[in-house]
């Protein structure tokens, strides 16, 4: 039989052969290769039997379906682990999360002690390198008799809605689980407990608290030392440290998970938007502005009061639920139907950043990257289908522009059409091959997610990478063929008939907030000049010099920057440590030389002395580095040399 491998080799396999034959077959065997498989758009385990005709498609640990079945069966391990040293355990449920994984035990009291006790045991469990095993139990009957002795897992089984359930097991250890899994244990060639905390079951207070424990493991040792190494530097980069310290924003008690902006905050907040929409203007967008807060009746037309009522704020007016916004796109909508359309308006670039709200448990907030109110720079682009390959070039284009003023490379990701899905197989071939056909005739490499896109089109998530070699999924573009639908959008098109537009919804930032915060923590506070909410700041020696600092501080201004000037009664070497832990770009010291010759002694936030300079010369040179956006500073050391 003939099977495709990736999307575009093609593999001649004896009949019967399986998932793990083709991967061994392209040689796809090292620890970090071959970690999931989908046959077809569907995640399935290595020992499914191909067909002739069948699509394969290959993640490794790199990839976000790779990780996940790896964390995931790593989760199983743990518990494997815990319930050999433990055996009055009862595990609860154990997913793979954004790093790592966690799994649920009742019955269970350990502290970070007992950590090294575990590891030693999951090493034991890998050594044996067994290799998961599926079952399925054909009724909730037979799974709950064979879990009759963990009164979780029999509730769990109650609330599924699908027969037959399947399991895994592996050596003694049998669990609860959709699958897929690693082709054996001998994959996991680094494995570390992380920590422990405390855990309601199903998330209810209500509930009992179990003990949860967390984990990360690697294919292998160097990924789990560089995780690590990463971690200890995030926490100097923390943004719910620095941001606090430099007086960019705060979180109060009064509203959890909706942040307040300082002065400083606002500053960098005001630089960013205004830096967005220049491009977007350049761009050929249109920028509006729609509700916060909409009718029942529009939520329950574009779907969202089905499929997110339960995170959304609702209020009642005059008899009359209305609901403060979770998205902009509805209301976009709206404002596209005020007026009819002619084919020669597309593509229409409409831009908004909104102010949305979703609410979130209080255990899940996480400084600005998780929240309840946030900014949302979407656009929704309305074009006619014949225009999808070159808009999609157009935003990709736009999207390496504005990351890469921040020093943010990027990945690109397509993700295809899943299971349940709308729209007919020539509408799916169209966008997929319009989404596809883009990015080859952009040149980015990207990786497919098969079956992992939206159910109303397919799409491409850019994924940036910070200083620590993070990734963070911002940016999107989704081929949307349901709202256009539901609204009953139309333009007249050549032939004088109305005709539905096709529409992308696009992020660059995507949450405001959340990319404030990543970039703290990419710049690790020391934003470059052009944002920086402490650009300037001027030192004087003594209270005699006091005027002239304040002269030039007003000088300075009147080219545009930050300017603060330190005229305390603290010693020059504090002001100095003060103004370096602001992370200000400049320092500008004046003492009685300066003060004579009309001249500062310069040095920058890392601590490079220049020495006195000259006032018109230094300001030349920084209004170049702001104006330019550089992430560079003319008076670095990496400038100097």
């Amino acid at each position: 039989m003939k099977i495709r491998i990736n999307q575009k080799t093609e593999l001649q396999l004896p009949d019967n052969a399986t998932a793990k034959d083709a991967a061994e077959r392209m040689n796809l065997t090292a620890p970090d290769q071959a970690i999931a498989v989908t046959v077809n758009g569907t995640p399935r385990d290595f020992s499914w039997p191909l067909k002739n005709g069948d699509e394969v498609i290959f993640s490794s640990f790199d990839d976000a379906l790779g990780k996940e079945v790896f964390w995931h069966t790593s989760a199983h391990v743990l518990a494997q682990a815990v319930k050999r040293l433990w055996p009055q355990a009862k595990p609860t449920i154990g997913p793979a999360i954004e790093n790592g994984f966690y799994y649920d035990f009742a019955n269970l009291s350990i502290s970070e002690a007992d950590f090294d006790r575990i590891e030693k045991e999951v090493e034991a469990v890998i050594a044996e390198n067994y290799k998961p095993q599926r079952l399925e139990f054909p009724n909730k009957k037979e799974a709950k008799e064979a879990f009759k002795d963990n009164p979780y897992k029999c509730e769990l089984i109650d609330s599924f809605a699908e027969e037959p359930i399947s399991a895994y097991s592996q050596g003694e250890f049998t669990d609860l689980c959709r699958g897929p899994h690693l082709s054996n244990l001998g994959k996991i060639k680094a494995f570390k407990v992380m920590k422990n905390s405390g855990a309601y079951w199903r998330g209810d207070s209500n509930r009992e608290m179990l003990t949860r424990i967390y984990g990360i493991s690697f294919p292998d040792k160097k990924r789990l030392k560089d995780y690590l190494q990463m971690l200890e530097e995030a926490k100097k980069r923390d943004h719910k440290i620095l941001g606090p310290e430099l007086d960019l924003f705060s979180i109060k008690e009064e509203g959890p998970g909706m942040p307040f902006f300082h002065p400083r905050g606002m500053i960098i907040w005001n630089r960013l938007l205004e830096f967005l929409r220049a491009f977007l203007q350049e761009a050929g967008y249109i920028e509006i502005k729609t509700p916060i807060m909409l009718s029942k009746e529009l939520w329950e037309r574009s779907g969202h009061w089905y499929y997110y009522r339960d995170n959304m704020y609702v209020t009642q007016i005059e008899n009359r639920e209305f609901a403060i916004k979770p998205m902009n796109c509805p209301g976009c909508m709206l404002y596209y139907r005020t007026h009819s359309h002619s084919y020669r308006e597309l593509p229409m670039r409409v831009a908004e950043i909104g102010h949305v709200h979703r609410f979130e448990a209080s255990g899940a907030l996480n400084g600005l990257f998780r929240v309840r109110g946030f900014h949302q720079d979407d656009a929704h682009i309305f074009i006619l289908p014949e225009q999808i390959r070159s808009e999609i070039i157009h935003i990709l284009n736009l999207t390496d522009r504005v990351y890469s003023v921040f020093g943010l490379p990027y990945k690109l990701e397509l993700s295809t059409r899943p299971e349940k899905s709308m729209g007919t197989d020539a509408d799916w071939e169209l966008a997929t091959s319009s989404l596809k056909g883009a990015l080859d005739d952009r040149g980015h490499s990207y990786r497919i997610n098969a079956g992992d896109g939206a159910f109303y089109g397919p799409k491409i998530d850019i994924h940036i990478r910070d200083t620590l070699g993070r990734f963070w999924q911002c940016g999107t573009i989704q081929l949307d063929m349901s709202l256009p639908e539901k609204f009953s959008l139309e333009y007249i098109d050549r032939d004088g008939m109305h005709k539905r537009p096709v529409m992308l919804h696009r992020t660059l930032f995507g949450s405001v907030e959340r990319f404030f915060g990543i970039l703290i923590e990419h710049f690790a506070g020391k934003f470059p000049l052009w944002m920086s909410p402490y650009q300037i700041r001027i030192l004087s020696v003594a209270d005699r010099h006091n005027d002239y600092a304040h002269a030039l501080a007003k000088l300075i201004r009147q080219s545009g920057f930050v300017v603060d000037v330190d005229d305390s009664n603290e010693s020059v070497g504090k002001k100095v440590r003060t103004a370096q832990m602001l992370k200000t770009n400049y320092i500008l010291t004046v003492g009685d030389k300066e003060l004579e010759n009309k001249t500062a002694a310069l040095r920058t936030r890392d601590n490079v002395v220049h020495g006195e300079i000259d006032i018109s010369n230094f300001l030349a040179k920084v209004v170049k580095e702001r104006d330019a956006r550089s992430l560079m500073s003319p008076f670095s050391i990496d400038a100097r040399t």
